[in-house]
């Protein structure tokens, strides 16, 4: 696993765990760095995603639901949402991250984490934000939810 992917690996598994069992994220956040072998610049990106979605879930579940109309949101597998959480806050908050990398990332971390069908649907949600990219970065950015 390349490194970033690694760093987002731990930021889904600690947004997962803040669904599941209610824990704080940067609890969450915190046992997974100490679990894991990353350096400080990979934990600190891990970090941005934890404290940039996290806030933020459900304005992103909003556009998410958007684009997923056969799946009610609450019926996304919960490793899905995060998923898609994490890389429409990539592509369209956070900046930094081109957007066909934050996708590929997304099925990256779908195949690993999710179901068989994870990956294509995760792909498919995406590809839909995707086609709105400079909306989404200008609402999303400016709701000061970061």
């Amino acid at each position: 696993m390349k490194l970033r992917t690694k760093a987002r690996s731990v930021a889904l598994q600690a947004l997962y765990e803040t669904d599941i069992v209610g824990h704080p994220p940067g609890q969450a956040l915190q046992q997974r760095l100490a679990e894991t072998q990353l350096n400080e610049k990979l934990g600190e990106f891990a970090r941005q995603i934890v404290t940039g979605v996290y806030p933020m879930r459900a304005t992103l579940d909003k556009y998410i639901a958007e684009h997923a109309p056969e799946w009610p949101i609450d019926q996304v597998a919960i490793i899905d949402r995060n998923i898609l959480r994490i890389a429409l806050w990539e592509f369209a908050v956070y900046g930094k991250t081109p957007i066909k990398v934050a996708i590929n990332e997304a099925i990256e971390l779908a195949k690993a984490f999710g179901s068989d069908s994870a990956p294509r649907f995760v792909n498919g949600v995406l590809g839909s934000l995707a086609a709105r990219e400079h909306e989404l970065r200008r609402v999303l950015s400016a709701s000061g939810e970061q």
